[in-house]
């Protein structure tokens, strides 16, 4: 006869926090491995459970963030967003990595606040060697990054933008840069209510978080210019 108790797989998964316990479902899914029966399962866990169901339903590999415990799906950066965010990891990828000052790295979850459950994903961020630690296989990076980029997309809304800059800093996040294709602008937060709006006749700088660096504006966006066709955001 059933004790009622849930398993030792359901307790462990119950000792995670909600965005772990939904990865760790999706890869058992993934590797066809069986999952406890929801008769079993406690309520909390039912939850969850009901959750990775209806992920599955959509794309498997779509681009998430977590906010007070809710997954929300992260919509995917348009074309010319992605050009130049990949110009920018390229340029500031290679002189972190001469410098050895760390790791920038490409749309990356990150743990800012494992007490509200607040996971975000910005488009570039740059972690530096004294926070990154040793790295582990994980859905989400439990470090606060140094820097945080975001590209903007036409799909952005302003409101949700200002959010996730004051959540940065809040986490701990030094520099915070925003970057606008139309108009070519560079917006630069060393805090929520210190910012400088660069355009391609200025220099974007490192400051004292990637001592160092600077990269003209201009040359950020200059690949635009080689272009023939337009590039559909």
């Amino acid at each position: 006869m059933a004790s009622g108790r849930p398993s030792t797989a359901v307790a462990s998964l119950v000792q995670l926090d909600t965005a772990q316990q939904v990865v760790t479902i999706r890869e058992k899914i993934r590797r066809g491995q069986s999952l406890p029966l929801i008769r079993k399962v406690p309520c909390a866990m039912k939850a969850v459970l009901e959750r990775v169901e209806q992920r599955f339903e959509g794309d498997d590999d779509s681009l998430y963030e977590v906010v007070n415990g809710k997954w929300e799906e992260k919509t995917p950066m348009g074309m010319l967003q992605a050009w130049i965010a990949s110009t920018l990891l390229i340029v500031l990828g290679d002189f972190v990595r001469s410098h050895r000052l760390g790791k920038v790295i490409s749309e990356a979850l990150f743990v800012l606040d494992p007490a509200t459950d607040l996971q975000r994903r910005p488009d570039l961020a740059f972690v530096s060697r004294q926070r990154m630690g040793k790295p582990q296989q994980a859905a989400a990076w439990d470090v606060v990054p140094d820097l945080a980029v975001e590209v903007i997309s036409p799909t952005n809304r302003a409101p949700e933008v200002l959010e996730k800059v004051h959540e940065y800093f809040a986490a701990g996040v030094r520099l915070v840069w925003v970057v606008y294709c139309d108009p070519r602008q560079v917006y630069v937060y060393r805090s929520p209510t210190s910012i400088q709006v660069l355009t391609p006749e200025d220099t974007l700088e490192g400051d004292d978080v990637i001592a160092g660096f600077a990269l003209p504006v201009a040359k950020l966006f200059e690949d635009l210019d080689d272009i023939d066709e337009p590039i559909g955001e």
